[in-house]
């Protein structure tokens, strides 16, 4: 889990994992088969552990539910937030684009399928606004003209 400044928590971090195919970009969507929201299609999300910056758990999530290794990270140019009941919170939720250069997925065993998909697509399969919302980011950075990737790249040891 990650604190910052006055006292906000981040526990979850959502990526947006994506490769080019020639001209097009194509987005993976894994289907949950836990007991969680069994049958949801989502990108690559998980929890923060051991004092992991936001960034590192996307990555460790990329390898762990898929196999995938990064090519190329970026924050996305949008939080996605949801209220959750049960804790009686607001949750925010980095969001980050991750370029892998495979298209060979190993799942783990919290996914039964996955898909390699263009955007449209992708927001038919996705059920939440904020899944929406942050594909679209992403694509938009991706396909912008202004200096959004250049300022919200991470720098990845290789």
């Amino acid at each position: 889990m990650a604190e910052y400044g006055s006292g906000m928590k981040i526990t979850i971090v959502e990526a947006c994992v994506y490769r080019r195919s020639g001209a097009e970009i194509l987005f993976l969507l894994l289907k949950r088969k836990s007991r969680n929201y069994e049958g949801l299609w989502q990108g690559i999300s998980g929890k923060i552990e051991n004092n992991e910056k936001a960034w590192e758990t996307a990555l460790r999530e990329l390898r762990e539910e898929t196999g995938l290794k990064a090519r190329s990270i970026f924050t996305a140019d949008y939080v996605s937030a949801f209220y959750e009941a049960f804790k009686d919170r607001i949750v925010q939720i980095p969001v980050f684009g991750i370029e892998v250069e495979s298209d060979v997925v190993k799942l783990s065993s919290e996914h039964s399928e996955y898909q390699w998909v263009k955007l449209g697509k992708a927001l038919k399969l996705l059920t939440w606004r904020g899944q929406w919302e942050a594909l679209e980011n992403v694509y938009d950075m991706l396909n912008s003209q202004d200096e959004r990737l250049r300022w919200s790249s991470i720098k990845l040891d290789r």
